[in-house]
C-alpha cells in the first residue's frame, strides 16, 4: 500500500504573531508541524506495521518547510517530498489543494492522511478538495482506522455516538485528536534524518498549465483589543442584577 501523509509547517501556538504589511512577520517565529498532522503521521506509522506499506510525507510551501519533513523522517517515514513554492500563501487553500492533488495523482496514492485542520488557516478544506480532485472518498475526523484488504474501515464520532464507514482505496482520511497518541522522534532518528534526501518539485512543475488563479491577500490586521470588564455596583444580588440589565439595555443594546 502506498501511504501518503500531508505535513504542514505552521507557527508554534505560543508564538506572538506580528503583522508586516499583508503578511505575518516571520522574524522570531518558531515553526512546527501542525499538531493534527502529528496524529496523521503517527497513524501512517501504525498502518505500515499492519500493511507493510510505504510512507511518503508531503509538504507544500517554501524552503523552510523542509524542517517539518525532517521531523517526519526522524519519526520513520520512508520518503519526503517538498512541493516548493516561495510565494506560498497559507490562505490560498485552493491552489495548495490543486498542487497536492496533482502530485498525489501522479504518484498513484492508495491512502492519504492529514490532520483534520491546520492551526494557521483553520479552513479544514484541503483534504476534502484533494479527494474531490482525485475522485475518491474522504472521511473526516476519524478516530480509528482499520485496513481490510483493499478496503479501509474508519470510525468517527458523530452526534450521540460513533459512525463506522467503509471505503475502497484510494481514499483521503483526516485525523481527529483522539485517533492516537503521537510518538516523539528519537535522537537516533533525528540524527539520521539530517542525512536523508528530501525530494523537491516546484508547484509550477507539478501543476503544469493547469495552475488556477491565485488568491491575493490585500491586507491583514490584528483583532481589536478586548474592552475592559466592569464591576457591577450594588450591595445585594438583586441590585447587581438590576445594574447588569441596565448595562445590557443601555450600553450593549442587546435587550
Amino acid at each position: 500500500m502506498k501511504i501518503y501523509v500531508l505535513v504542514k509547517q505552521v507557527p508554534d501556538t505560543e508564538t506572538r504573531i506580528k503583522i508586516d504589511g499583508a503578511a505575518i512577520s516571520e522574524a522570531g517565529v518558531k515553526w512546527i508541524v501542525s499538531p493534527f498532522d502529528e496524529h496523521a503521521l503517527e497513524e501512517t506509522l501504525r498502518l505500515r506495521e499492519k500493511t507493510q506499506g510505504n510512507i511518503t510525507a508531503v509538504s507544500y510551501g517554501p524552503e523552510r518547510a523542509k524542517d517539518a519533513l525532517r521531523t517526519a523522517l526522524a519519526l520513520g517515514v520512508d520518503r519526503a517530498v517538498l512541493i516548493k513554492d516561495e510565494s506560498y500563501n497559507p490562505l490560498d487553500v485552493g491552489y495548495a489543494a490543486t498542487a497536492l492533488a496533482a502530485f498525489l495523482k501522479s504518484e498513484g496514492a492508495d491512502l492519504v492522511l492529514a490532520g483534520h485542520t491546520a492551526i494557521d488557516s483553520q479552513s479544514s478544506l484541503v483534504p476534502s478538495m484533494i479527494a474531490e480532485s482525485l475522485g475518491c472518498p474522504c472521511v473526516n475526523n476519524v478516530t480509528e482506522v482499520t485496513p481490510e484488504g483493499s478496503s479501509i474501515v474508519c470510525k468517527k464520532e458523530i452526534d450521540g455516538g460513533a459512525g463506522v464507514m467503509k471505503c475502497e482505496a484510494p481514499a483521503v482520511l483526516t485525523a481527529a485528536k483522539s485517533l492516537n497518541e503521537p510518538r516523539y522522534p528519537s535522537l537516533k532518528g533525528i540524527m539520521a534524518a539530517k542525512k536523508k534526501t528530501i525530494e523537491e518539485k516546484s508547484a509550477e512543475e507539478t501543476l503544469g498549465s493547469s495552475a488556477p488563479p491565485r488568491l491575493e491577500i490585500v491586507s491583514l490586521e490584528m483583532p481589536p483589543d478586548r474592552p475592559q470588564g466592569k464591576i457591577l455596583e450594588g450591595d445585594s444580588p438583586e441590585a447587581k442584577a438590576q445594574e447588569l440589565v441596565k448595562l445590557l439595555r443601555e450600553e450593549a443594546r442587546v435587550i
